[in-house]
């Protein structure tokens, strides 16, 4: 299978489950058509790629959702393409992916988050991952989430979810807090051993995470809450926003590549608060 077919497949697949996703967040807020799009280019003259991306914000479930399809193509600069594998004898470069970002109404909902992407430089590669940031311990949902992760990994390989989840609980750390940002997940990057088999791999991360926001949301956006509750979702916000700015390497990957500035900080919540 030649490059540009597998470019053209990854990126396919991002878009249908772009729809996927927003369609499953229209039927738990029950109103259609709820999503503001925007399209956005990337380049001087418009002629890199670019995406879309949609925001929901203030319905009776989501108080805040992004959406994000991005394809972009170009040039990294010398700078940044040091830290890029397979920048060694070209700065070209090609990618593709999808980002959703949850920040709940109700406290007792976690946030969570989710991405895959395919990177085309010397060679291609998939990255991606999910995790779940509560404001409340609930071992309960801790326990559940992670299950429903293995028993998706170990379909593909069984050494993926111990490996992808020690890799998320390293990297979603806050280390000028010396804590979590939540509870965890998977995150795996630079797969690219065998294409069939990753895209295989990448596609059930997507529905899974499909299955796992819907079944989060049945349970938990059940249970009643007060202010101080929020006021505590605040504070832990927070603590997102502090990671996504200072370590989110997708963050620091978008804005160093030309892309678009509200696409990419979509991930931020709508109110945080710092004490």
């Amino acid at each position: 299978m030649n490059q540009e077919l597998k470019k053209r497949l990854a990126r396919n697949w991002f878009k249908i489950l772009q729809d996927v996703i927003c369609k499953e967040i229209e039927i738990i807020e029950s109103r259609k058509r709820i999503f503001k799009k925007k399209r956005w280019f990337r380049g001087k003259k418009k002629k890199e790629g670019g995406g879309e991306f949609r925001i929901f914000e203030n319905g009776k479930v989501f108080e805040k959702v992004g959406v994000n399809f991005s394809e972009v193509y170009g040039k990294f600069s010398n700078k940044f393409k040091k830290n890029i594998p397979g920048t060694e004898k070209s700065s070209k470069f090609w990618a593709s992916g999808i980002s959703v970002v949850m920040h709940m109404k109700n406290p007792y909902v976690p946030a969570m988050h989710f991405n895959t992407r395919y990177i085309v430089t010397g060679h291609g590669w998939f990255g991606g991952g999910m995790d779940v940031t509560p404001c409340f311990n609930d071992k309960k949902l801790e326990k559940w989430f992670h299950s429903k992760l293995k028993n998706a990994c170990d379909k593909h390989n069984k050494t993926y979810y111990p490996r992808y989840k020690k890799w998320c609980d390293e990297y979603f750390y806050l280390p000028h807090r010396n804590e979590r940002r939540g509870i965890g997940g998977i995150f795996f990057d630079y797969k690219k051993d065998n294409y069939e088999k990753d895209f295989s791999f990448i596609r059930d991360v997507g529905l899974n995470f499909k299955e796992i926001f819907k079944e989060i949301i049945k349970i938990k956006n059940k249970k009643k809450w007060k202010k101080k509750d929020k006021d505590i979702q605040y504070l832990k916000r927070g603590r997102y926003v502090e990671f996504n700015l200072l370590y989110d390497r997708g963050t620091k990957f978008g804005l160093q590549t030309g892309g678009n500035v509200e696409g990419i900080l979509m991930s931020l919540p709508p109110i945080a608060k710092w004490i």
